[in-house]
């Protein structure tokens, strides 16, 4: 279990015992709930930071030294919602946000240990999870998880959801040897949704 501090150490461990070094962490843990304010309990917060942002910092922390040790890397997944905040998924947007920001300042220290570090924001991506928060907004707006989905595309401005590739080639590419002086970078990966040019 991730949102523990003995979780993540179990998790570094067992890498560790399986593989030794780290010279690549890619942190895309999360399962924020989406919700209708001020419905949303405080528990929805409280496991929305453990599970992305306080597992996202300490086992950035835990595999440090081997990172630096590699001149390795680091690529965050930190959804769209830190900039693009939504009245049905303020968890994720706030914990989001944090992410975003803990990831330039942990830039910041890769500059000094050599280590390369970015992150990636998708968009809306079909998966398991998209499909439970259009379920949860559907049930709560009385309408189908068609017409959910349909509003969504027309409200971000968009031809189609994304697919996990379209994240996971990119993630590979800041990896690669190519990227290297791509460093301290959010790049969206949302087919256009965000509007804005930063």
């Amino acid at each position: 279990d991730l949102r523990t501090v003995a979780g993540c150490q179990s998790a570094f461990d067992a890498h560790g015992n399986a593989h030794g070094g780290c010279d690549i962490l890619v942190h895309s843990a999360g399962a924020t709930k989406g919700g209708v304010f001020p419905d949303q309990p405080d528990a929805d917060f409280q496991d929305g930071f453990a599970l992305k942002f306080h597992a996202a910092v300490r086992l950035s922390r835990l595999f440090w030294p081997s990172l630096t040790a590699a001149n390795g890397n680091v690529v965050m997944i930190v959804g769209g919602a830190a900039r693009t905040p939504d009245p049905g998924f303020m968890v994720g947007g706030a914990v989001n946000a944090a992410l975003a920001n803990f990831s330039k300042a942990l830039a910041g220290q890769g500059l000094m240990d050599n280590v390369n570090v970015n992150w990636v924001s998708p968009g809306q991506t079909e998966t398991d999870r998209l499909q439970q928060l259009l379920a949860d907004r559907a049930r709560h707006e009385n309408k189908t998880i068609d017409e959910v989905r349909a509003e969504r595309m027309r409200g971000e401005g968009i031809r189609r959801l994304g697919k996990p590739e379209d994240t996971a080639a990119l993630v590979a590419f800041l990896c690669g040897d190519e990227a290297r002086h791509i460093h301290g970078t959010g790049i969206s990966v949302d087919g256009g949704a965000t509007k804005g040019c930063f």
